[in-house]
């Protein structure tokens, strides 16, 4: 799909739009419908339109192999973190109450990070499985 105009110019007026989609059911996933799996699905499936549209290198000079392995371990420490956090202040594993001094606090930003770990560790496994697959040689 290099060569063909349409696909292109499509590609770059909806990856914003994608892009921007996730971070809203990112953040807006603790109050409605969504979440950081979700997210995370729509926001790699963007970036995986774009390895579609330009080509599998021009996807590894935007996201380099090293970040996404990256920002899969970080979003798993994030995910672990909260829970660790919670035990080293006295509750049980990811017993969000005990992060701040109001319960309802706690559980809202508990909750917030844990789905941006879950969001950030299912986009960055989307991309490295679409590249591992795409970089195949016969």
């Amino acid at each position: 799909m290099k060569n063909n105009v349409i696909a292109r110019v499509v590609a770059k007026l909806t990856i914003p739009g994608i892009l921007l989609f996730a971070l809203y059911v990112q953040f807006h996933g603790d109050y409605g419908p969504g979440g950081g799996f979700q997210a995370g699905v729509i926001f790699g499936a963007g970036f995986i339109l774009y390895g579609m549209v330009f080509g599998l290198e021009n996807l590894r000079k935007v996201v380099p192999p090293q970040v996404t392995t990256t920002a899969i371990a970080v979003g798993v420490l994030l995910y672990g973190g909260v829970g660790i956090v919670s035990e080293l202040l006295g509750a049980n594993y990811l017993d969000y109450s005990a992060l701040a001094p109001d319960p309802h606090d706690g559980q809202h930003i508990g909750i917030i990070v844990v789905e941006l770990g879950v969001g950030i560790t299912v986009a960055a496994v989307m991309m490295t499985i679409f590249t591992a697959f795409a970089g195949r040689q016969r």
